[in-house]
């Protein structure tokens, strides 16, 4: 007879086929059903909290659901930064935890519906009659909020046996958020004429417009209005056009494309909260640029939005190339009857020519675009001898496989690989650890991307200070990519992030400095190829390792020794706003 630990294995199974965790004993009997009655993979990590990074990044790479474990106390705890991130990050997820027995508290165990409470998790605690159908409305919760959930095995409840006769249904998840009432119908027509009649409209995208697979709608719209494109660090590639595309917006956007930006007379943006890192802490627009915002929210979430549609991205974007093309043919119509009423030629060409609007040259065939969003290429080696992060960024990108998946820890260093490195889709890039603004989840996060896209290169982009704080895990890296994952650490012997904007200040730097670590000699110990790069020529391994067979090579790790006198544009940005 199955334990209620195995119906929730079982119907957890059903739905998600990535796991990620430590065992312990509130979670051996649920990772003993894992292994031995369902399909689902268990992956070991070293650290809790790469139970829960991992299977966010999972989710972030692939957009299937991952379930992370580890055991009640101490094992909950180390997971609650991991916990707050993916609910700051809206990335659904379950957690599957041992908890305090029904009978109460031990000494060593702690109020853990109250903790994930705080961070913004639910809980859902299995009982024995009610397991399987816990598990699904646990999931459901998760799919249907975008957000992580706590699911709870009592200890004394783990091991009991119960009939196989409960029916835990089918998830039941609502259909996509389509705008209602008078009020959005209204609004809808007022965006469609204001991007009709624009001279310089643009759009812009986020991740939330990616994960309603808007992408080829919003294709379609800015042909229909020759505008230009944009959009968030978590929207890139979104568009399907990158001759119009400028990338992305805010500190990681190159100077001559937000110029642009700035000089949209109308704008439409899509599924992006509008931060204020997207929004360079108020100045991406200027003052007379009418905003509009489509979401999912319930609200507009910026104060620059003039008029606000709640919907799905994709169902509201096909509903506005409607509109727009409405637009486009009554105004035809009205030409081609103006022109039949006058009989003289004079009057027909004067017609004719007061018919013509600025804007029948699309703005986006007047500007260039590559030339916009080209960034600084930097110079081999900075001012106090060790490497320039630009230029080896811009070196990097130039010999990574194209399939590269880039997962990101937090830090100062996130400027270089979300400006120099392109990827051809949002799910391509994903930074875990900033919404939260934490570090030191990098390392799990390749452990995650590697199970959800097992036919890509991996490739971590972290600091040397994330990289120390969660280096339990470069083990587990190494193990779940192998040959398809490499590393670059940036390496300035520092919490760069800190010292740029605290040291500036007068603050003392010896709490902010690390001692130089040799990452490679960490790569070595673990069985990956670690590589120390001092000059641009260093990375020539990068290049003859990515043309090696994946079956064949080593996890590279690149430990960048680069200078901490080049400060990332965002990081100046900031600097600016706290000065």
């Amino acid at each position: 007879m199955p334990t209620v630990s195995a119906h929730v294995a079982r119907t957890l199974a059903r739905h998600i086929d990535a796991v990620f965790g430590v065992m312990g004993n509130g979670n051996a009997y649920f990772l003993d059903a894992i292994e031995t009655q369902t399909a689902a993979a268990f992956t070991a990590v070293r650290h809790e909290q790469g139970a829960v990074v991992a299977a966010d990044a999972h989710y972030r790479a692939s957009g299937r659901i991952a379930a992370g474990t580890a055991t009640y106390g101490a094992g909950f705890t180390n997971t609650l930064t991991a916990l707050a991130e993916s609910v700051q990050a809206r990335v659904p997820l379950v957690l599957v935890v041992g908890d305090e027995p029904t009978s109460g508290p031990r000494p060593w165990d702690v109020d853990q519906i109250a903790l994930a409470s705080a961070v913004g998790a639910r809980t859902y605690t299995v009982g024995r009659t009610d397991a399987a159908a816990t598990t699904v409305i646990a999931i459901e919760h998760a799919l249907t909020y975008r957000v992580p959930v706590v699911l709870a095995i009592p200890y004394d409840v783990a091991a009991l046996d119960v009939s196989d006769s409960s029916d835990a249904g089918d998830l039941r998840l609502p259909a996509p958020l389509a705008p209602a009432g008078a009020f959005a119908d209204g609004m809808l027509d007022d965006i469609a004429a204001a991007l009709q009649g624009a001279h310089r409209p643009l759009l812009l995208a986020g991740r939330g417009a990616w994960l309603a697979g808007a992408g080829d709608a919003l294709g379609r719209l800015a042909d229909e209005v020759g505008a230009l494109t944009a959009s968030t660090a978590l929207g890139r590639g979104v568009f399907p056009r990158s001759e119009y595309d400028l990338g992305v917006t805010g500190g990681f956007g190159a100077e001559g494309a937000m110029r642009l930006i700035a000089e949209a007379d109308v704008a439409v943006v899509f599924g992006a909260s509008l931060n204020q890192f997207t929004m360079r802490f108020g100045s991406l627009f200027s003052p007379g640029t009418r905003v509009y915002q489509v979401d999912v929210a319930t609200a507009a979430t910026h104060a620059h939005v003039s008029g606000f549609v709640r919907g799905d991205a994709r169902i509201v974007a096909e509903d506005l190339v409607e509109r727009v093309r409405s637009l486009h043919a009554a105004a035809h119509a009205s030409r081609s009857t103006a022109r039949i009423s006058h009989d003289s030629e004079e009057s027909l060409r004067d017609e004719r020519d007061s018919a013509i609007p600025v804007s029948a040259i699309p703005w986006r065939e007047t500007v260039d675009v590559a030339a916009a969003r080209a960034y600084e290429p930097g110079d081999d080696l900075a001012a106090d001898g060790r490497l320039d992060p630009r230029s080896a960024a811009r070196r990097i990108a130039e010999l990574l496989p194209e399939d590269r998946v880039v997962v990101s820890d937090g830090g100062h260093f996130i400027g270089w690989a979300n400006m120099y490195w392109p990827v051809a889709s949002p799910d391509r890039m994903m930074m875990i650890g900033t919404a939260f603004q934490a570090i030191g989840q990098g390392w799990p996060s390749v452990v995650g991307a590697a199970r959800a896209r097992p036919e890509t290169t991996i490739v971590l982009t972290s600091g040397d200070g994330g990289g120390l704080m969660a280096i339990a895990d470069l083990e587990s890296a190494v193990r779940a990519a192998g040959g398809r994952g490499c590393a670059v650490i940036w390496n300035d012997a520092a919490y760069g992030a800190e010292v740029n904007l605290y040291g500036l200040k007068g603050l003392a730097e010896e709490p902010m400095r690390i001692p130089e670590v040799d990452f490679a000699a960490f790569a070595s110990a673990v069985g990956a190829e670690g590589v120390v790069v001092r000059t641009l020529a260093d990375l020539d391994r990068l290049g003859t390792w990515a043309a090696e067979d994946a079956g064949t090579r080593r996890f590279l790790l690149l430990d960048l020794r680069i200078s901490g006198d080049v400060i990332a544009p965002y990081q100046q940005e900031i600097i600016r706003v706290n000065s």
